[in-house]
């Protein structure tokens, strides 16, 4: 059978994407082309082709085309009737298609489209580098074809004038669509890649927003050069608005911080988040680091300064606390508040207490993980009767070492204040069933969200639950029970509850030794109920008695097409949970 001869119309344009894939200047008519003929070209153009097609369009022709993002530096142009934008949508589907449900529909597809490319590549050269037998600099590494077929096509792969095999040119010439960059240890070497990392960073200071270092060893030196391109003494250009290093370590002499890191954080305005999660910081850190923000410049909306084994607050006096913070302006505008895991005590709960009267504005606070006992959650009793009308919304306590007299204290005292709390977590305190009652006095008042897993209730402190539970409890949007070896009482609980919180759609009542009767209870109370329920975790206890009961229960009860129970295996369903230690 002879093959089809490609029209004129087809050469046509595999001669103008050649072109336009080597960088040349087009030919100008193709921007005289009527509109669809030239929708046509742009439909078969590659990524590089098409963005170079932008890139080079004649200022006579940009009155079809309103001003892009005004970030870029570029020229670059959004059409106004969309057909640019489509196209660039077009490209990153196919190469993302997972990804195309989670980005908004208005989104800028071109900047996600290289910024996404420009990670992918950064992603690969960090597996190269590690390899035993890589030497050189960062920059020369080349992309691989599996990358450049995306952008360019196969033909172009071949050609021997591709100017895109480098990892130096995808940043110089796709750099100004970075808004976020996801970096690892092997590209955090100095030897290998300071230099050509900074020279990116200092090209594009405005338009960067978010650097993160993943598992990383940051040297002082390495730190220096960074802060430095992001941030020039005197002149606040920088854009960057998230800092990250997660997982990584510092290697730094706290009693002579590099200046540029200091600078860094004390004057970039743009600054709205900083984390140094699980990075291995010490007290002498951690100190510098705190009390350098204190007196920064910046709006800075979130601290996440989690699982560091540090126990730095204590470090802190209330005069020495309340002196320095009197002139800062970052903890003013800070919303979240992450120091879980920091081996905080009862002292550093109470200078912590000082410090939220410097925080006006703060809504979440995590303090998981940290023993601060009772005496710490008096504290916090004693920061909430000062500012009844805080608007401190969430509070994570989970895992504190508090006894049912303290958190009974603590719950009575959240009843009273103006602003009450939407999410608490008391989970994993060995609070017993004395809890019940001042639980159900929160519930009743405004908490949306609610965890009291693994605190202890047993069967005796449910029937207490259940037997409190006499009116409506209207704002709980979520209820997470689980690991309180509550057997039946859960059931019976939670049947109650079900009808009376219209606006629960999430209950986590895993591996509490429910038997299966507690299923019919379940489904009884779901029959009745006019809520909006969407999930109901039934892990880990003993109530299915066969496949057909399982597919039956997961038909009967969904919620938009989706099961409502999330139910064990029927060959896993007989075991019983055992959470003792």
């Amino acid at each position: 059978m002879t093959k089809a001869r490609p029209s004129l119309a087809f050469l046509c344009i595999q001669s103008l994407k050649l072109q336009l894939l080597q960088g040349d200047n087009p030919i100008p008519d193709v921007y005289e082309l009527p509109s669809e003929l030239l929708d046509g070209v742009i439909a078969h153009l590659p990524a590089l082709a098409l963005h170079n097609f932008q890139t080079h369009m004649p200022f006579k022709c940009w009155d079809n085309y309103e001003a892009g993002d005004d970030c870029l530096t570029s020229g670059r142009k959004r059409p106004r009737n969309d057909i640019l934008g489509s196209s660039w949508k077009l490209l990153f589907k196919v190469r993302w298609p997972e990804l195309i449900n989670s980005v908004e529909p208005s989104a800028d597809w071109q900047q996600l489209y290289w910024e996404k490319h420009l990670q992918n590549c950064v992603d690969e050269a960090a597996e190269v580098a590690m390899r035993p037998t890589f030497s050189g600099r960062i920059s020369s590494i080349h992309v691989s074809d599996k990358i450049l077929r995306y952008i360019c096509h196969e033909e172009h792969t071949n050609c021997q004038k591709c100017v895109c095999t480098e990892l130096s040119f995808h940043f110089q010439t796709f750099g100004p669509y970075l808004r976020c960059l996801r970096l690892l240890n092997v590209l955090c070497v100095t030897e290998t890649c300071v230099e050509p990392l900074c020279k990116l960073l200092s090209q594009n200071p405005e338009t960067l927003t978010s650097l993160e270092f993943i598992h990383c060893k940051l040297s002082s030196t390495f730190i220096s050069a960074i802060c430095a391109s992001l941030h020039e003494k005197d002149i606040h250009t920088s854009g960057i608005q998230r800092f990250y290093i997660k997982a990584s370590s510092f290697d730094i002499d706290p009693l002579a911080a590099p200046p540029a890191f200091i600078s860094f954080l004390n004057s970039v305005r743009s600054l709205q988040s900083v984390h140094f999660c699980d990075s291995h910081l010490d007290r002498h850190i951690a100190r510098m680091i705190f009390s350098t923000l204190l007196d920064s410049s910046s709006g800075l909306s979130t601290l996440d300064i989690s699982e560091n084994n540090v126990g730095w607050l204590s470090t802190f006096s209330s005069r020495s606390v309340i002196g320095s913070l009197s002139s800062g302006k970052s903890l003013h505008s800070l919303r979240k508040l992450n120091v879980r895991g920091n081996e905080l005590n009862k002292y550093d709960a109470e200078n912590l207490s000082h410090a939220l009267l410097h925080m006006p504005g703060l809504e979440s606070l995590d303090l998981s993980g940290n023993p601060i006992e009772d005496s710490g959650i008096r504290s916090l009793i004693s920061y909430f009767k000062k500012n009844p009308d805080s608007p401190l919304a969430d509070l994570n306590l989970e895992n504190c070492e508090l006894s049912c007299c303290g958190v009974i204290e603590f719950l009575d005292t959240l009843s009273t204040v103006e602003k009450p709390l939407k999410f608490l977590s008391v989970a994993d305190n060995a609070l017993g069933s004395e809890v019940a009652e001042a639980v159900m006095n929160s519930l009743t008042v405004s908490i949306e969200s609610l965890d009291i897993s693994s605190i202890g209730l047993g069967p005796v402190g449910f029937l207490e639950l259940g037997k409190r539970l006499v009116k409506g409890v209207k704002k709980l949007m979520s209820i997470n029970i689980s690991k309180n070896r509550g057997g039946l009482e859960t059931a019976r609980f939670l049947s109650k509850l079900i009808p009376l919180a219209p606006k629960l759609v999430s209950v986590d009542a895993s591996y509490n030794l429910m038997p299966a009767e507690s299923l019919l209870m379940l489904c009884d109370s779901l029959r009745s109920a006019k809520g909006d329920l969407k999930r109901l975790d039934m892990t880990g206890n003993i109530c299915i008695s066969s496949e057909a009961d399982h597919s039956s229960l997961l038909d009967e009860f969904q919620h938009n097409g989706e099961p409502i129970f999330v139910l064990p295996s029927s060959s896993t369903s007989h075991v019983p949970y055992d959470d003792e230690p």
